[in-house]
């Protein structure tokens, strides 16, 4: 695509966007996705819901009771745009570094970061000095900002010209306290719709991390789609989640989807379940976006009467068991929103909601997507047969300036890495990650398969299934299970598990190896890290 003209002074995202021959194929066939050449999505996001809704609407919430309004927000974004203009010397394309929670302080470094034209590069805050050397090698940052609890890291992995700002501390060189010095007025910057606005890394398991580059109307883009299509948030909604803002379900479901309609968001720094269905229950929340493992936790801590006040609720990340789907409405009258999304695409592509929602089943290509299941040769195969997601839309992966760009895009297809089944009606069932599929005796066998049906057991909490090599069958199904309080794991127990497996799907796809543990591996947004798992069953031998 021809790219406008940049506003970017520093134009080290624009020179290092992969070769235009290695994009994706981007599809804007709905009205929404058509905007003007000049779009600044901080802009978007809160001066134009200003002049429509008017300032003094909620929008930021915390649950000590801190309470932001709209135009609390415009005039705090705009000081903290003066602070990085005038006393860092930050210039249209610098990218910033944003390290905290989600709290209000943090969403105003996100806006003035964008209303001065930089590039917002958000990182959650449990990274250690290693991981935030490696983001700034590939960011090539001009700047930090870290919330005063999280500073020790950042200044420890010592990233070279890097000068460090901090908020929410009681010196007087905090962000909170320079701010006072500056004006609440700033005129924002007008980037190119197609100026890079974020630097997203994916949180992969293993190896360097990927930045991937968001344009300013991607950020519209997935409101525009899944958000209004599909969530169909109202104004008077009170959203809150799990997921840090730093990682983009979160930064959707949390703060993009909310601002886009002038409703508000309760920001959550960290919640245990039983302490989230508190604070939606106090908060009168009415729109939940968390991952599977929280929404079963809830239930399971009592929580269910709690969510009287929710109407949506969104799960992603990890695919929704139908075990949970199902608990979860009959304990609630929610029905779960399932959906599937990626740091490359920005956010979710495959959803259902309402009364098209096929418990078990992701859903159909949110509008303004397409969605295919194609072979290891990039071609479709039939209905009903196992292959390759690949995806189409107004967003798709942009790396920087890395090899790995040909694997994630091929043919214009995004491939995200996930191995689907698509049925006669358009709707797309998970089956693994690509890398989880479980190959055993010829048979291919996928571990969310075996885990639900381990989760419909009444004494199991949560399981993980992955692959384990055996000389015999090349690989075997080996499960690492969690049991509810009071229940004994031994090889009774084993037996059980098998036999009741056997019963639920092909007996050809037991596990062959039960491990009982007393907690599974997973990330601080609750996915289950499956690799932490295939390194246990490769120094295990099963049963």
């Amino acid at each position: 695509m021809q790219l406008s003209p940049s506003a970017h002074v520093d134009t080290f995202c624009r020179d290092n966007l992969p070769p235009e021959d290695a994009w994706p194929e981007l599809v804007f066939e709905l009205p929404e996705l058509q905007v003007p050449d000049r779009l600044n999505c901080a802009v978007e996001l809160l001066d134009s819901v200003i002049a429509q809704h008017g300032g003094d609407r909620p929008c930021l919430l915390s649950p000590g009771g801190e309470r932001w309004t709209y135009e609390d927000l415009r005039q705090r974004s705009n000081q903290v745009a003066n602070l990085l203009v005038e006393r860092f010397g930050i210039v249209p394309g610098n990218r910033v570094l944003l390290r905290g929670p989600n709290n209000p302080w943090l969403v105003a470094c996100w806006f003035g970061v964008l209303r001065a034209g930089a590039v917002a590069v958000a990182t959650v805050p449990v990274l250690r000095p290693r991981e935030l050397v490696a983001i700034g090698e590939i960011a090539r940052l001009n700047l930090a900002i870290s919330d005063h609890r999280f500073v020790d890291d950042l200044v420890a992995a010592n990233i070279e010209d890097l000068s460090v700002v901090v908020y929410g501390g009681d010196g007087e060189d905090d962000l909170t306290r320079l701010v006072n010095q500056m004006p609440t007025e700033f005129e924002p910057v007008q980037t190119a719709a197609d100026d890079v606005a974020l630097l997203a890394f994916t949180s992969g398991t293993t190896g360097r991390p990927k930045g991937t580059l968001h344009f300013h109307r991607d950020v519209i883009a997935v409101c525009d789609t899944f958000s209004k299509y599909q969530l169909n948030p109202e104004p008077d909604d009170v959203f809150t989640g799990t997921p840090p803002l730093a990682f983009t379900f979160g930064l959707g479901g949390v703060l993009l989807f909310p601002l886009r309609v002038g409703a508000s968001t309760l920001l959550v720094e960290r919640a245990a379940p039983a302490d989230l269905a508190t604070l939606i229950a106090e908060h009168n929340v009415t729109v939940c976006f968390t991952a599977p493992t929280a929404y079963r936790a809830m239930l399971g801590s009592g929580g269910g009467e709690k969510l009287t006040s929710l109407r949506r609720a969104v799960s992603a990340g990890e695919h929704l068991p139908e075990q949970t789907w199902r608990a979860f409405y009959e304990a609630t009258g929610v029905k779960i929103i399932d959906g599937i999304g990626s740091t490359e695409m920005l956010h979710i592509f495959i959803g259902a909601a309402d009364d098209d929602i096929r418990p078990g089943s992701t859903g159909k290509a949110v509008p303004g997507y397409t969605a295919a299941i194609l072979d290891d040769d990039g071609q479709p195969v039939p209905d009903g047969e196992l292959g390759r997601l690949a995806v189409k839309g107004p967003t798709g992966c942009r790396y920087l300036a890395d090899p790995r760009q040909s694997v994630y895009v091929q043919g214009g297809w995004n491939i995200t890495g996930d191995t689907f089944v698509r049925d006669a009606d358009g709707y797309f069932w998970y089956q693994a990650r690509s890398d989880d599929m479980i190959i055993a005796s010829g048979y291919n066998i996928a571990g969310p398969e075996v885990e639900e049906a381990l989760l419909a057991h009444p004494d199991v909490n949560e399981c993980g299934v992955v692959a384990m090599p055996d000389e015999e069958r090349g690989n075997i199904v080996a499960a690492f299970v969690v049991l509810k309080p009071g229940v004994t794991g031994d090889d009774v127990k084993v037996k059980e598990l098998q036999d009741f497996v056997k019963q639920q799907i092909a007996p050809y796809k037991y596990p062959r190896f039960i491990s009982f543990v007393d907690q599974l591996p997973r990330t601080n947004t609750g996915k289950l890290q499956r690799f932490r798992l295939r390194e246990i069953a490769g120094g295990s031998r099963g049963r």
